[in-house]
């Protein structure tokens, strides 16, 4: 694994030592800035990675000149590893903040919205609806990665959608009117 794009390109990433963490492809991961690109791309965006895993969406974001990541992982052996990965940032690492909490519970004690948010949880993620009511007031656009076809549902409107071999990329917004 290595950053694909921005002024850390190129420079390696740690992946977590752990069964539960799958880490996105550099495959997948440029595709995906690639998408975001088309949609304005990230510069001076504020990003929230969550089920963070090596944090590498978080790093590339910085990377690609996000103005600030919040990086949000609950396992402790993820958790070093971004904190390693961000050292790779040296001159932007400093924008971004480790988080080692359960999304949901993240998100539950309020935080302010946010241009993007990364959203890879294991693909068996059964509290999707869950997950998606409580970013509905803070993501702008939500990049998820799923292993098949997803659809958000009520309260989303899906942007783009794309398949990688066994992952599905969905970029959603928020639907104008619905609550």
């Amino acid at each position: 694994m290595r950053v694909v794009g921005g002024v850390a390109r190129g420079r390696p990433l740690r992946a977590p030592r752990s069964a539960g963490t799958r880490p996105t492809s550099d495959r997948v991961r440029e595709a995906i800035f690639s998408m975001l690109e088309s949609l304005g791309g990230l510069g001076g965006a504020s990003v929230l990675d969550l089920y963070s895993g090596s944090g590498a969406m978080g790093v590339e974001s910085l990377s690609r000149g996000a103005a600030r990541a919040v990086l949000v992982e609950s396992d402790p052996a993820a958790v070093r590893a971004i904190r390693a990965n961000l050292e790779v940032l040296a001159d932007v690492g400093h924008l971004a903040a480790v988080v080692c909490s359960d999304a949901l519970r993240y998100l539950a004690g309020g935080v302010p919205p946010f241009d993007v948010v990364f959203a890879d949880p294991p693909y068996a993620y059964a509290r999707w609806p869950e997950l998606l009511r409580l970013l509905r007031p803070v993501a702008s656009l939500l990049v998820a990665e799923t292993g098949g076809d997803w659809e958000p549902g009520s309260g989303w409107e899906t942007v783009k959608q794309r398949r990688y071999g066994g992952t599905v990329v969905s970029i959603v917004r928020p639907s104008e009117g619905v609550d």
